[in-house]
């Protein structure tokens, strides 16, 4: 296995970074997004009168979360199309 990770080149592991990233984006969001949720759901069991406006805050920061997310997984995308198109540029100079 070590042999095998020694093989990268940094174009693989600058793309495994960007997956990495993307995860962790997705991950967090999905955790944030959980959190929100509970804590929605325990607040309207406390006081069920005030449902409406527990809701409202609810949406309006998940939707929050989802644009933040969406931002990194389209920076980590960005990142890792821009990673392959530097290899591309690179591996021919350096094959004469």
């Amino acid at each position: 296995m070590i042999q095998t990770l020694a093989s990268i080149d940094a174009t693989g592991w600058g793309v495994a970074g960007a997956a990495i990233g993307t995860g962790l984006v997705v991950l967090g969001a999905g955790l944030g997004i959980g959190n929100i949720g509970g804590n929605a759901v325990q607040a309207t069991a406390r006081q069920p009168e005030a449902s409406g406006q527990v809701f409202l805050q609810m949406l309006i920061a998940a939707a929050l979360i989802e644009g933040v997310a969406f931002f990194g997984v389209i920076k980590a995308s960005g990142a890792a199309d821009a990673i392959l198109e530097a290899a591309k540029t690179v591996a021919p100079a350096a094959g004469h």
